[in-house]
């Protein structure tokens, strides 16, 4: 089978799409099929190690720099969806195309070949447009834009053969968007258990509640302001920011400026120091706001759990993090506002760290049976329909006969 995978980054890119893309295409070729890739020439994040060419066909396509002013982010967007739209279109027909949703309107070049070209199609989605961008106010509720990317990204959703989602929340994301149920596949994401493994816990005197990664405007950082300021003066936790994002600069800046004694930052960690950089929290503090509900599904859950660190989500419940931490017992639950509860559940826990502890091995053993890297790109391979590939009788004698002679 020939399998076209678009997206605008990929491998040696560590933008997240590129990264769970690129270990899927490695999965891909290793049941046996061409797998061919189209992304852009420009890069969003630094590049990973250059030695772990995943084996495809790569067609980096010119397009405009991306960059993360939002005149500059669309003029980049456009560009890749019409260089990659040439290439789709004109290149050997595969037999099955993957799109994600970056750029968001991506799937629409899928349905295109679908209904031209013959091939099976199925959306990955990364984020649900245009509601995310509604929910971050980047477009206006109810306006005529709403409408128009609603319609250009539904149009996709309905003609594909299936919608791969991160999460129940997701999924029901997608049918108040009136999306068919039986087309939408939950596929959770994963990490990578030969990098993240579990650490030593710090043993600190005070609780490391550890952020790590992007801070985006999708994340809820009142609650945790707010309780840190309230246990200024008797804490019993050091809540730690590690990484950067949009929204970094201003909370930083928010609780240099209410002399919050116990909260610290510091940059992102490299992906070869990740591991170290995670067990140096006790818990992993994941957080969502409750319009983003479905929009987004927080990827940061699957490092925590690698790395054996239980979680402390605080967010909307039915969001995947809380579905998680439900089922497996490997951490704890905020609703966004609740102060009083959080900072009861810190003490608590800070006085019995056992709790801790035994959330964090409840943390492993989840991922390695449902999390790890081998189990999550099996998972989207085995629900797409790509299988193992198998020689055909006749190719089978062929490749005996010789052997036998």
């Amino acid at each position: 089978m020939r399998i076209l995978l678009l997206n605008q980054f990929f491998w040696p890119d560590t933008a997240p799409t590129s990264l769970l893309l690129t270990d899927l295409a490695r999965e891909l070729v290793s049941r046996g099929h061409e797998t061919v890739v189209v992304c852009s020439n420009s890069k969003y994040a630094s590049a990973g190690p250059a030695n772990e060419l995943p084996g495809v066909e790569i067609h980096r396509t010119p397009t405009l720099k991306f960059a993360r002013g939002i005149i500059a982010r669309l003029l980049s967007y456009t560009s890749f969806l019409l260089s990659a739209a040439r290439a789709g279109l004109f290149s050997k027909r595969p037999d099955l195309v993957i799109t994600l949703t970056t750029p968001p309107l991506l799937s629409l070049i899928g349905t295109l070949m679908k209904k031209l070209r013959g091939c099976e199609h199925w959306i990955w989605e990364m984020d649900v447009y245009p509601d995310v961008a509604v929910e971050l106010a980047y477009i206006k509720k109810g306006s005529i834009v709403e409408k128009v990317i609603g319609v250009l990204t539904d149009w996709p959703r309905r003609n594909a053969d299936g919608i791969l989602v991160l999460g129940e929340c997701m999924k029901e994301r997608l049918i108040q968007r009136g999306i068919a149920p039986e087309k939408l596949i939950v596929a959770e994401n994963w990490a990578d258990g030969r990098e993240l493994r579990p650490l030593p816990f710090p043993q600190k005197p005070l609780l490391q509640i550890l952020y790590s990664g992007n801070l985006g405007l999708a994340h809820d950082v009142d609650t945790v302001a707010q309780a840190a300021a309230e246990m200024n003066d008797k804490p019993v936790a050091e809540f730690i920011f590690a990484g950067g994002g949009p929204k970094r600069k201003q909370f930083e800046q928010r609780c240099t400026d209410e002399k919050l004694k116990h909260v610290s930052f510091r940059g992102y960690a490299s992906s070869d120091a990740l591991g170290e950089s995670l067990a140096s929290g006790d818990i992993g503090l994941v957080t969502q706001k409750p319009e983003c509900f479905g929009t987004v599904v927080p990827s940061k859950v699957y490092g925590l759990l690698a790395s054996g660190r239980p979680i402390l989500y605080i967010g909307p419940k039915g969001g995947t993090p809380q579905r998680i931490i439900e089922k497996f017992r490997c951490g704890w639950h905020v609703k966004p506002g609740d102060v009083t509860t959080l900072k009861n559940l810190l003490h608590t826990l800070a006085s019995n760290r056992r709790l801790v502890y035994e959330a964090g091995r409840n943390a492993r053993r989840a991922f390695l049976d449902h999390y790890d890297l081998p189990i999550g790109v099996a998972r989207i391979a085995d629900r797409i329909g790509v299988r193992p590939f198998a020689p055909k009788p006749q190719d089978e004698q062929k490749v005996r006969t010789p052997a036998a002679a």
